[in-house]
């Protein structure tokens, strides 16, 4: 009887080892890998110069309002649809527009406002001056957010150049790591990137602020008084992770 039990303890306890041995045989095993970042900066050509113009009429009809205002645009329409630009509505509210009263000490109701913000954006800074010429202190008129800036048809190729570049950076990383175990990197698992530029400028400046020089961070004004953009700054980063060979 003790026989016949030591013999069934020996096969499953051999059972077991040989379960063991398989098992570790069959369980895939786990790469080694590095996780690095990658960069690259490079620039992109600002092509297109914007500016956004404000009509803003007070009447104590709603209807008279928006009338003036809507009235205005459609000069403004009129006279871009002869120019290479480009025009679109970005704001139109109509509320009650109060003050506050300090005799009276109580807000006081001063009429209906209007307000109408349309954006009017060229490859030529000379059109967006002729827009400024014809409307900059026009009656309701008011110029803003005057910028130039580089387009998404000119922005996305060097982008997707520039991660490519930044993947690639980011596997010589890898590579440069494993030489110190005599390895290299080999195929990429997994990947996330991130993007960044400095693509807008001469944010809220009145035409009369260029007149007298005022300069942006990414432009100034050259000794004749025209304006001179410096390219958009582009950066892009990458974590990515390799499996070493």
């Amino acid at each position: 009887m003790k026989k016949t039990i030591i013999w069934i303890a020996s096969v499953i306890g051999a059972g077991a080892v040989m379960a063991l041995v398989f098992g570790a045989m069959e369980r895939p095993s786990v790469p080694r890998t590095i996780a690095v970042r990658g960069e690259c900066l490079t620039t992109a050509p600002r092509d297109k110069t914007a500016i956004t113009l404000r009509v803003t009429t007070v009447d104590k009809s709603a209807a008279k309002s928006m009338k003036q205002a809507t009235d205005q645009v459609a000069k403004i329409t009129e006279f871009v649809k002869g120019l290479d630009a480009e025009m679109q509505t970005t704001e139109f509210n109509s509320y009650e527009k109060t003050e506050w009263n300090r005799d009276l000490q109580k807000s006081i109701t001063l009429g209906i406002e209007t307000s109408i913000a349309v954006e009017v954006s060229s490859k030529n800074i000379e059109t967006i001056e002729k827009v400024l010429n014809a409307f900059a202190g026009a009656e309701n008129v008011y110029s803003e957010n005057l910028r130039m800036y580089t387009s998404a048809e000119v922005l996305k190729p060097i982008m997707e150049k520039c991660l490519g570049v930044a993947v690639e950076n980011a596997r010589v990383r890898a590579d440069a790591l494993a030489a110190g175990d005599n390895r290299r990197a080999g195929r990429m698992l997994s990947v996330s990137y991130e993007t960044s530029s400095n693509n807008t400028m001469y944010k809220n400046i009145a035409p009369r602020m260029m007149a007298m020089g005022a300069v942006a961070e990414s432009a100034a004004m050259d000794v004749g008084g025209s304006l001179v953009s410096k390219d958009t700054d582009v950066s892009v980063s990458v974590s990515a992770t390799f499996e070493i060979r």
